[in-house]
């Protein structure tokens, strides 16, 4: 909106995804669109850091920042998972938009709540799915028709992070979060598998999910991994895609109505790195802009904030996500029963 004041915004955690938060708002000041107003964090060296390297106010919590009364109308949320809806439903009482890192909660019940008072209090609501902002889905989206066969690989090596969270509420969640916004169809059935390696919660699974619609969705996440993959593969009729997240890649292939043998399918469905050029293919790379998908964003979050539109990543489909992520962990642990897993497994 021209001519509008810049929206004045504050960052609840300055832990790893709260300093990237921090970043981005201030880079974004040079805009004139923003003005990185406030932090709040708990831990005193943590918010000391914080206070002198971006010369502001970092209270201890949200409770001292409302009562500033500074003019904060946005902020976002990255606490520790636990702590998403008591925080975000302080924040929205008071009449602040908010941008809730991903998952949106740790409980449905805590998902209802921030949705509900997200609209009694008519504030924006939108979760941190980051890869929603991904230039390679963007690219994607108008190109999708019916996708019906999803191959989905996010791999990541360890580290001591989000261990109070399993694999699939720390990576999976991301692949859910898209997977849902391609499909828009029911889910029938959830198979899946999963073990902790190195902690004690689920550090690897895999998971085949089945929809109303015949669509059939793979995905494997591990954070035990000697490699860093993001990748996504779907097929529609007559067409093959191939997204890699962390270069911000897609690849469109159109199939002919000619020339194709089920031999060309199967080399198809067998490569990881996307197929070469062969007899009925039609290959191609989408034009794709560069761009850090966390400034797109919040980006996409200001605009929000400014216009009063509906995100991208409504509270919703945060809670859609999390429902499905929840199913997914059931599922396991069925299948550590079924298995008679449980005499190697302390905790999951």
């Amino acid at each position: 909106m021209s001519g509008s004041p810049p929206i004045r915004v504050a960052v609840v955690g300055a832990g790893s995804f709260g300093r990237n938060h921090l970043r981005v708002y201030r880079q974004l000041e040079s805009e004139g669109k923003v003005v990185l107003s406030a932090a709040v964090e708990s831990n005193s060296a943590a918010a000391a850091l914080v206070a002198t390297e971006y010369s502001i106010p970092v209270f201890a919590s949200v409770a001292e920042l409302i009562s500033a009364s500074l003019g904060i109308t946005a902020a976002s949320v990255c606490v520790p998972t636990m702590h998403h809806a008591r925080v975000g439903c302080e924040l929205l009482s008071a009449g602040i938009d908010v941008l809730v890192e991903k998952p949106i909660a740790s409980s449905l019940e805590d998902a209802d709540a921030l949705i509900q008072i997200a609209d009694t209090n008519s504030r924006i609501l939108q979760i941190g799915h980051l890869e929603r902002f991904n230039p390679a889905v963007t690219a994607v989206l108008p190109h999708v028709r019916q996708p019906m066969f999803f191959e989905v690989h996010r791999l990541s090596v360890f580290t001591p992070r989000s261990l109070d969270i399993d694999v699939v509420l720390d990576l999976m969640i991301h692949d859910l979060d898209v997977v849902l916004s391609l499909v828009r169809s029911p889910l029938r059935e959830v198979r899946a598998v999963g073990l902790p390696v190195l902690s004690h919660k689920t550090d690897i699974a895999n998971v085949r999910l089945a929809f109303a619609n015949g669509c059939i969705a793979n995905l494997t996440a591990s954070r035990i991994s000697t490699e860093r993959v993001r990748k996504m593969r779907f097929f529609q009729p007559r067409q093959y895609f191939s997204i890699d997240f962390a270069h911000q890649e897609a690849l469109f292939i159109d199939v002919s109505a000619a020339n194709l043998s089920p031999g060309q399918l199967a080399a198809l469905s067998a490569s990881h790195d996307g197929p070469h050029p062969s007899p009925g293919l039609a290959l191609s790379k989408l034009p794709i802009e560069l761009k850090e998908p966390l400034t797109l964003e919040i980006e996409s979050f200001l605009e929000c904030v400014r216009t009063r539109g509906i995100p991208r990543v409504t509270g919703q489909d945060g809670r859609n996500a999390l429902a499905l992520a929840f199913e997914i962990e059931r599922a396991i642990l069925d299948h550590v029963t079924q298995t008679g897993l449980e005499r190697f497994i302390s905790s999951i």
